[in-house]
């Protein structure tokens, strides 16, 4: 162990790495990464406290985007990414701007304070899941083409959804997806790709400001719980990606939501146990 280095004890790689292949493959059935799947896990069931889970899970959430824009950029055919280039460096320019600032506002919120943050977030992103299933045939679109909103709002999204990334160490595609399709009018292919256009420089600032601050040292952690679960989530987000085709996407929507929303019960009440 080197100088300064923060020891994590658990020793279950293979375990590590089956998760993180189950969670990317339900993910790629729905066409997300999994990363709010994959945090009550790290909590729950790898016992990383909940600053460190929500760093860990950033970082790999990074990787995981990395593959996905490599498969999503060289598979999928073309898309009207250039259309909406105003929308997507707004909403890129607020989120990093967020995941900076909020790397650093994480550190200051109290352990006391943190689980129940993660459980309300949590409990949104489910009722966002499930909405998306009723609302996914919709074509509307809330700001006009030629709206000079579009760019202010663009902002303001990007400060919310890089916020929202900070505390919860995810891409945040849940959110980006539905607010360039039902505010900015962007089609499904081309939200998605424009999703992780927005995602990898906003998860790799939020990466970069935990990095120089000194909190990713642990060399065990990485050996037994980050490098398998991230070779894992590769495996499981090919397989969910080759399936998907084939999956009743609307109803895992609804069934994740629903077990997105235990979880978040779960952490809420393992937070005021532990208070």
């Amino acid at each position: 162990m080197t100088v300064g280095e923060r020891l994590y004890p658990m020793r279950r790689p293979i375990a590590a790495a089956s998760a993180g292949a189950a969670v990317a493959t339900l993910g790629g059935l729905i066409g997300l990464g999994g990363a709010e799947f994959r945090l009550p896990l790290l909590i729950a069931i790898f016992a990383v406290f909940p600053h460190r889970a929500i760093r860990t899970n950033l970082l790999i959430s990074l990787a995981t985007l990395a593959m996905a824009a490599v498969v999503r950029l060289t598979v999928l055919g073309s898309t009207n990414v250039a259309g909406y280039r105003v929308e997507i460096l707004g909403m890129l320019t607020g989120g990093v701007i967020a995941a900076w600032i909020g790397a650093g506002v994480l550190a200051r919120i109290p352990k006391a304070r943190i689980m129940p943050v993660i459980a309300i977030l949590l409990l949104v992103t489910a009722a966002l899941l499930a909405s998306e299933t009723l609302l996914h045939d919709a074509a509307w679109s809330a700001l006009a083409h030629d709206s000079a909103l579009r760019l202010p709002a663009a902002i303001l999204a990007g400060l919310l959804v890089g916020a929202i990334s900070s505390l919860l160490g995810v891409a945040g595609g849940e959110f980006i997806i539905p607010i360039l399709i039902f505010i900015f009018g962007a089609g499904i292919k081309t939200a998605g790709t424009a999703s992780v256009l927005i995602s990898i420089p906003m998860v790799l600032t939020g990466t970069v400001r935990h990095w120089v601050t000194g909190h990713y040292r642990s060399i065990t952690m990485l050996q037994n719980l980050i490098l398998p679960m991230v070779l894992g989530s590769f495996v499981g987000a090919l397989i969910g990606g080759y399936l998907a085709r084939w999956a009743p996407t609307d109803a895992l929507r609804i069934v994740l939501a629903v077990i997105l929303a235990m979880s978040s019960i779960k952490l809420w009440k393992m937070g005021r146990i532990s208070n």
